[in-house]
Parts: structure tokens; C-alpha cells; sequence
């Protein structure tokens, strides 16, 4: 996976209207290792966005769930579109991945989980942001602290408060 200086020589980010915005990226299924980087680079190319980094990938067994471990990683972007309007993005592109929902934490080929966006509360049914889990799982927050260790997560504390609570997650940096 590009990382934060590699990604912003092949794809210069667009400052958009929304900030940084962070993206969950995950995968059970299949070849994981494939599939996350070419849908980094999806990301990349979606409409009025641009990519600014991206974290190393991480390993951690399912939660709440059985299958495979899954590999992890957390980007940063930049774009003009609304909120819901990238969430339908991400989810064609999970679409495009083979990406089938037949229950609540089913295994899956990709996942990409619109984690913040700039500085927005979103709750409505379709989308919640912050995303409501993202506070408890190391997976989720090692990551992002790799490329945004500064941020704070409205109504929850900043990431260092937050990786504490969640140390006891087994959650393994993947090399290069």
C-alpha cells in the first residue's frame, strides 16, 4: 500500500468543502492483500476527491464474529462531495469487490467504513459519523493515530485516550 508521501506524489489531494475526511478499509475474504490496494487507488480516483495518505496495513481477528483475521489500513482524503453522496461512492466500489451484506458482521471481500468527515456529526439512517464504533477498535485507531495521531473524535477524546482503552486488542502491523 502507498504510503503517506507516496501517495501524495501520485495523486495530489483536492481541498474540498468537508476537511480531511478518514476511510476504513478491511478485508476477510479472498486475497485481501490484493484488493486493499486496488481500492486505495479507487479511492484516488473518485469524483471531486483526491487521496492524501494512507496507513501501513494491520492484522486483527474478527470481532463479534468468526472467519478469517482481517487486514486493515486507514486513508485520508480530501473531496467535494457530500457525505452521503461518498458513501454511495464507497459502497459501489464495494460492489465492484464483491461485496454482499447477508447478515451483521458477516466476512467480507472489502469494507470501507467513512469513519470522519471533517469535523461533521452525521446521524441519520443511512449514516452515522463519527462512525459509532470506531472509538473501541484498536483497528480502526492504530491506524488512523499513524496518520493523524493529533485527531480528536467528537464526543469520544482524542486518540491516545482512545488507544488506551482499547489495548487489549490484538491488532499486528503488517511489514511494507
Amino acid at each position: 500500500m502507498p504510503r503517506d508521501s507516496d501517495a501524495t506524489a501520485s495523486q495530489p489531494a483536492r481541498v474540498g468543502t468537508s476537511g480531511a475526511v478518514y476511510i476504513g478499509l478491511g478485508a476477510n475474504l479472498g486475497d485481501a492483500r490484493a484488493v486493499l490496494p486496488i481500492a486505495l487507488t479507487e479511492l484516488g480516483e473518485l469524483p471531486q476527491s483526491g487521496l492524501v495518505s494512507c496507513s501501513a496495513l494491520y492484522r486483527s481477528a474478527p470481532i463479534d464474529a468468526s472467519g478469517p483475521d482481517y487486514l486493515n489500513a486507514v486513508a485520508e482524503i480530501r473531496t467535494r462531495l457530500a457525505a452521503h453522496e461518498l458513501l454511495l461512492q464507497l459502497q459501489a466500489i464495494e460492489a465492484r469487490h464483491g461485496r454482499t451484506r447477508p447478515y451483521r458482521y458477516a466476512p467480507r471481500t472489502l469494507d470501507l467504513d467513512l469513519l470522519l468527515f471533517g469535523d461533521e456529526v452525521i446521524d441519520t439512517p443511512s449514516l452515522k459519523v463519527p462512525h459509532p464504533r470506531l472509538h473501541e477498535r484498536a483497528f480502526v485507531l492504530l491506524p488512523l493515530a499513524e496518520i493523524a495521531p493529533w485527531l480528536h473524535i467528537a464526543g469520544r477524546g482524542s486518540l491516545a485516550e482512545l488507544l488506551a482503552g482499547a489495548a487489549g486488542q490484538r491488532v499486528d502491523k503488517l511489514p511494507p
